[in-house]
């Protein structure tokens, strides 16, 4: 049986047998190469059967089966429930969420910050000295990009992924970064590294669960990381404690966005959960979208949220997430010709959003998702991998792959786009963008496995 990836090289995948592709690699080689000790192929072929949306076709107004949950399994047992009712929906996922409390132990550990890592180094200093120390600063000497300065610091077994999200920015400034199976959290204001979560050493396990995605909440007090084995952990990172471990998905968690206390989470098999973590029982609601989620995000004012698939869809779906159902449709879907990453709200255009197009599209496009129509876009020429936008600088911020890796910000008086700095210093293509709330400095993680810090 052959086996192909999508990660690397142009990175994006294609269609539902990518998707089983990538679910067999996640379980076959997850550490690039290594097989699982304990792999039993018949699992892996039922986990992904539970995964998949039904063959049959359903009446409009029924509702999900155990499969929507991608129920876990035991050695190849499903413990997934019944058909639910709107009244019984509860009933049907206390099995399941109680279940988390018997999930193998295996998880993320807090670790304390090795302050040597922030400390800046001598100009000029050999970069392979530190190469291996996350947010070691490699190059402290400003330089200059359209009068813009950048830093140049070290981002270690960054995963090479298009369609992961390893970046974000707290409210309060803190970076939260995804290499490999950890991940590492720095100040952006003292430049210092806080500490990291590193996954707990089990004996006879010789898989790690590397983290496909992250988010942190409005708040910034909580961080939500999602693994490639469907696994949800939050951390209240003030208190250095893990809240809660959530196997909502058995597929890979690709994208994760919050509604105040809510927070919503899309598959690479097309499944969007909401989970109230405070619950216990946390599964509130659910929908299946056709291709596989690779962004999600809630607007500004949480009314609606945005879907983006690989195969080019932008769906909008409206805020009622109550009930699991398999009936509920997006109020508008729009298309463009590659997978729709690159997706962000307008903060202050509340129905406006931005997509990137990808390697063979290249097209930067804003959308009214009112009328459900491109309101005006721009020809990049190149892939574009992730998009921020800059609220109280008020512009957008796009991070490109070939053929020149650069970060582009945009003036965006719509309905016009047009470059205003092309800002250049990594080596390969630009996977993530953060940025501060004070929209002075952007934060750039590149699959040359460097981070770098343009002030603005």
């Amino acid at each position: 049986m052959a086996i192909t990836s999508r990660t690397g090289g142009s990175g994006e995948g294609s269609s539902r047998g990518a998707a089983v592709r990538v679910q067999l690699q996640a379980h076959l080689w997850p550490l690039g190469g290594q097989r699982e000790p304990r792999f039993d192929l018949e699992a892996v072929c039922q986990r992904l059967e539970l995964d998949s949306p039904p063959r049959d076709h359903e009446p409009a107004q029924r509702h999900l089966q155990g499969n929507l949950h991608e129920t876990e399994l035991a050695g190849g047992v499903s413990h997934c429930g019944g058909v639910t009712s709107p009244n019984t929906q509860h009933t049907f996922t206390a099995r399941r969420w109680t279940a988390t409390e018997n999930a193998p132990k295996q998880g993320l550990v807090w670790r304390a910050a090795i302050h040597e890592y922030g400390n800046v180094q001598q100009a000029g200093s050999d970069e392979r000295t530190h190469a291996l120390q996350p947010f070691a600063v490699l190059d402290s000497t400003s330089v200059s990009q359209c009068g813009k300065s950048v830093l140049k610091l070290a981002a270690p077994s960054l995963l090479n992924d298009y369609y992961t999200n390893l970046l974000d920015c707290s409210c309060d400034g803190i970076i939260a970064l995804a290499l490999g199976s950890s991940v590492y959290l720095w100040n952006s204001e003292t430049r210092a590294l806080v500490g990291h979560l590193a996954p707990s050493p089990q004996p006879g396990r010789a898989y790690l669960q590397t983290i496909s995605c992250l988010s942190w909440s409005r708040d910034g007090r909580t961080l939500c990381i999602g693994t490639r084995r469907g696994e949800m952990q939050l951390w209240d990172v003030e208190q250095k404690k893990s809240m809660r471990r959530l196997w909502s998905h058995q597929s890979v968690v690709m994208a994760l966005s919050w509604k105040q206390q809510l927070l919503s989470s899309g598959s690479v098999l097309g499944h969007i959960h909401h989970v109230d973590p405070r619950a216990p029982s946390p599964l509130v609601g659910a929908v299946v979208q056709k291709e596989a989620i690779c962004s999600l995000q809630w607007a500004p004012g949480e009314d609606c949220l945005a879907s983006g698939s690989t195969e080019g869809l932008l769906c909008i779906w409206d805020g009622d997430i109550a009930g699991v159902t398999r009936s509920h449709q997006p109020i508008t879907t729009m298309t463009q010709p590659s997978a729709v990453k690159a997706m962000g709200w307008c903060p202050w255009q509340r129905k406006m959003i931005a997509t990137g197009g990808g390697l063979k599209d290249g097209e930067l496009r804003i959308w009214d998702t009112d009328l459900g129509t491109c309101v005006t876009s721009a020809n990049t020429k190149s892939q574009i991998c992730s998009l921020r936008w800059a609220e109280k600088k008020r512009y957008l911020v796009t991070g490109h792959g070939l053929p020149h890796h650069q970060v582009t910000c945009w003036s965006s008086e719509f309905p016009s786009l047009s470059p205003l700095y092309q800002l250049r210093a990594h080596s390969d293509r630009v996977l993530h963008l953060a940025i501060n709330s004070d929209s002075t400095p952007i934060f750039s993680a590149g699959a040359d496995q460097r981070f770098h810090i343009w002030d603005m």
